[in-house]
């Protein structure tokens, strides 16, 4: 075992048996022996244990972990506690990166001396070789600031890696707020300065009928709820009340 992870890449999975090798081996294949998988799986009840535990046998650098079963933001919880590496990317269960996305995601985190990264991606519903919507910015208008985000966040976790440090602002995350890559992208801008939006697609974002996340708007009314509970959570966190 090495002495110091030098990064750490953490993954929920709960039934994902049908796109979990493509997005291990799109991983694992820019990797070094520094680095590790972190998994906590949420009570799969299809094949996705058994293949992780194939790459394990396999000899890949991979924890899997049993998750508390508590919705997605506290698996991603459980999954960040156990991180050891240095740099942290957050990774979906269903998707492709980029064969270059690690090396360009730490060469820019360091020429930028900034906390946290997150990049474009293309959206692609069958083909990756093929993108359905070239840039996920661009149908976000995407962009770094504690209020932008808040009004509308265009922060995707699939997309981001951020520093170590960020971790002790974010953890424990709510468990009634809308989504945690929105919480970790605000107190990432809030604490430590504006994240850096790197406008170079690195992923494919596989959509399909089983993502944790939409690409519609909700209505008005629970558009209002989720803004006023982050609002609430936010001032709670950095005036240290909870």
């Amino acid at each position: 075992m090495v002495d110091k992870v030098r990064l750490s890449v953490a993954m929920v999975t709960y039934n994902g048996e049908k796109y979990i090798k493509a997005q291990l081996d799109s991983i694992f294949q820019q990797l070094t022996e520094q680095d590790e998988v972190v998994v906590s799986d949420d009570g799969s009840t299809d094949g996705t244990m058994e293949i992780l535990k194939e790459y394990q046998r396999k000899g890949y650098s991979i924890r899997i972990l049993e998750g508390p079963k508590a919705g997605i933001k506290k698996n991603v919880e459980h999954a960040l506690k156990q991180c050891r590496g240095e740099i942290i990317f957050l990774s979906d269960q269903d998707d492709i990166w980029k064969t270059n996305k690690v090396n360009r995601v730490l060469e820019v985190m360091d020429q930028e001396k900034c906390a946290l990264v997150i990049h474009d991606a293309e959206v692609f519903y069958e083909n990756p070789d093929k993108a359905d919507m070239e840039s996920f910015f661009a149908f976000r208008n995407a962009g770094a600031g504690v209020w932008k985000n808040i009004i509308k966040n265009s922060y995707i976790g699939c997309c981001m890696a951020f520093r170590r440090e960020v971790l002790e602002r974010v953890i424990p995350i709510p468990a009634n707020i809308e989504m945690h890559d929105q919480w970790i992208g605000i107190l990432s801008d809030f604490y430590f300065g504006k994240s850096v939006f790197l406008k170079e697609p690195l992923l494919s974002y596989r959509r399909h009928g089983e993502n944790s996340s939409a690409m519609k708007h909700y209505g008005v009314g629970k558009m209002i709820r989720n803004r006023v509970v982050f609002i609430l959570r936010f001032l709670g966190r950095i005036l240290h009340i909870c």
